[in-house]
Parts: structure tokens; sequence; C-alpha cells
């Protein structure tokens, strides 16, 4: 029996003096302004809040993204949680 090759899902996290934050394993930018960024990783949605957030680098193709700005709060949602969260994510955005 073939078992199926294992994905191995990475994503890391590199935050300077809380002003930059470096992130690999980005699929998505699923919605951002200066306050809050929600992403899609690779284990997971992510929120980053803060003020005067701004993209400095993005490359999709190779998961990678830079931001800039006050960060207040890094969360990470749960992933078997998604369709519950995704409701709740969906109020907030209207």
């Amino acid at each position: 029996m073939i078992e199926p090759a294992k994905v191995n899902k990475q994503h890391d996290l590199h935050m300077h003096s809380r002003k930059q934050v470096e992130l690999t394993g980005v699929q998505n930018v699923e919605s951002f302004d200066s306050e809050e960024f929600l992403l899609r990783t690779e284990l997971g949605h992510l929120t980053i809040r803060g003020n005067h957030l701004h993209i400095k680098n993005l490359s999709l193709e190779n998961g990678l993204l830079s931001l800039e700005g006050n960060v207040h709060s890094l969360i990470y949602l749960d992933p078997g949680a998604q369709g519950k969260n995704k409701g709740i994510l969906r109020k907030l955005f209207k």
C-alpha cells in the first residue's frame, strides 16, 4: 500500500521591536487596512492588529510578507473551527 506524501507545512513569524513583522508560509491576504491584517497561512488564519500598518513586501508565490507599523496583537484562529470563525469574520467585515 502506498502512503500519500506528507505535506510539511511551514510558517514562521519574526517580529522586530513591534515595528516590523516578517512572515513565511503566507497563502493569501484576506483583508487589510492600517489597523488590521487578516492572513491565511499554512497553519491557519492569522490576525495582526495595530496602528499605521502597511505592506513593505509581498510575494504570495514564495509565501512571504513583510509589514511595518505599530503591532498591538497577533491572533491565530483555531484551524479546527474555521467555519465558525468565518461567520464571525463576516460580521466584523460588513
